[in-house]
This record gives structure tokens, C-alpha cells and sequence, in this order.
């Protein structure tokens, strides 16, 4: 069962009973996707782009993905979302998150409209946005397509271990195109030599509040 919890800068999160864990930091739901995921991740990847492919691991409540939507739209970035997540929630639980005070109308219409049909083919919600939410497991999952960009959001390592192993974390890698960047809340010695071990060079950064650092990673080209 997942319960509805409020965190610190106002915004909710989901408690996940089965888990032992909530969706998001208590520290600030909004403020830790904003700050991990986009300005971390996409403002950084789409410098020199105007239309960017993410892969997330992990979609969730859909948080990660209408800020990105919004990013995008707003700067004229098309964007093409895919967001793998083995227990998708109703669509009930995401419309009592609130996060549709968080933006434009048109986005959460777009994203709550389209996402059961997202769950089981592409999507395009606006001329710049496709969503697709493959409805399998982290190790199941098989695309021939390479992505500019990796949200990694699993739940922590300590109530999901098996989402942080080496072979997960290069079967995730092996989706990113050369000079694409991975970016999680998490750091570890443990996920750092992961990520080298598949030829990337990390990155720390300061983390959302909270937490004292993050990670931000870079496939080698070449």
C-alpha cells in the first residue's frame, strides 16, 4: 500500500509499506527532483540540444517526468520520454499527489490523459513530447534505442539492493549513447566503480537537501 505523505518543503510523497521506503526524499519531494534530476541533469544535457531522448529508471508518481515535460516545452526542446517501472500506480494515487499545482494546466492534462496508454505503447501528448512507461522489470528491459540521458531513481540501495548491482547498473548503461550523461541521487564508492567499470567519468555534485552529495556521470566516447 502506498500512503500519501506530506515532506518538508510542502509538497507529497508516497510511503511504499511493501518497500519500507517513500517515493521521494522527506527533505522536499519537489525540491530533490528539481534539483537531481532537472537542473542536474536535463538543463545540463540540453545545452546544446533541441531535442533530448531520457531514459528514467523508475517512474513512479510521474514527477520526474511533467517537470521535465515543462522544461521543455518552455524551451522549445522536443522531448522523448521512456520510464521503466515494474508496479505502476493507479491513476487515482497520482491525481492525489497535488502535483498538478506545479504546473501549466496543459502539461498535467497532457501527462493524467495519456498516462494509462503510455503504459502500454508511446504516447505523443504535445508536437514536442512523446511518453512511452514500459510496464516490465529494470532486468527485462530491452530497447535498441540509445538515449542522451539517464534519471536513475530506484529506490535506495538499502531497501533495494538489487537495483544497484554492477550488473544492473552497466545493463542500464549499455542503453546510453556515447557522451550521454547518468545522473542519480545516490553516491557510493560501490556505484562509482560501477559506473567507471562501464568507461564513465563521475562527477560529484552538492545534493538536494539533505544529502550532502550526489552523482553525475558521463559515458567515454570513443
Amino acid at each position: 500500500m502506498n500512503i500519501i505523505t506530506p515532506t518538508a518543503d510542502g509538497s507529497n510523497t508516497l510511503y511504499n509499506e511493501t518497500i519500507g521506503e517513500h517515493y521521494h526524499s522527506k527533505h522536499g519531494a519537489l525540491q530533490e527532483s528539481k534539483h537531481v534530476f532537472i537542473d542536474a541533469g536535463l538543463k545540463f544535457a540540453t545545452i546544446d540540444l533541441n531535442e533530448i531522448s531520457v531514459l528514467e529508471v523508475g517512474f513512479g508518481t510521474g514527477l520526474n517526468f511533467i517537470l521535465s515535460f515543462e522544461y521543455c516545452a518552455a524551451n522549445n526542446i522536443k522531448l522523448n520520454y521512456t520510464s521503466i517501472e515494474a508496479f505502476p500506480l493507479t491513476i487515482d494515487t497520482i491525481k492525489q499527489t497535488g502535483y498538478a499545482a506545479y504546473v501549466a494546466e496543459e502539461i498535467w492534462t497532457g501527462f493524467i490523459s495519456n498516462y494509462p496508454a503510455a503504459l502500454k505503447s508511446p504516447q505523443t501528448l504535445l508536437p514536442h513530447c512523446t511518453l512511452e512507461i514500459p510496464h516490465t522489470t529494470l532486468v527485462e528491459y530491452r530497447n535498441d534505442k540509445q538515449f542522451d540521458l539517464i534519471y536513475y531513481d530506484a529506490f535506495s540501495v538499502q531497501h533495494q539492493p538489487e537495483m544497484w548491482s554492477d550488473e544492473i547498473i552497466a545493463h542500464t548503461c549499455s542503453f546510453l549513447k556515447p557522451g550521454g550523461t547518468f545522473v542519480t541521487y545516490a553516491i557510493t564508492g560501490k556505484l562509482k566503480r560501477a559506473l567507471k567499470a562501464c568507461g564513465f567519468t563521475i562527477e560529484k555534485l552538492p545534493g538536494a537537501p539533505g544529502k550532502r552529495e550526489m552523482l553525475r556521470a558521463f559515458k567515454v566516447e570513443g
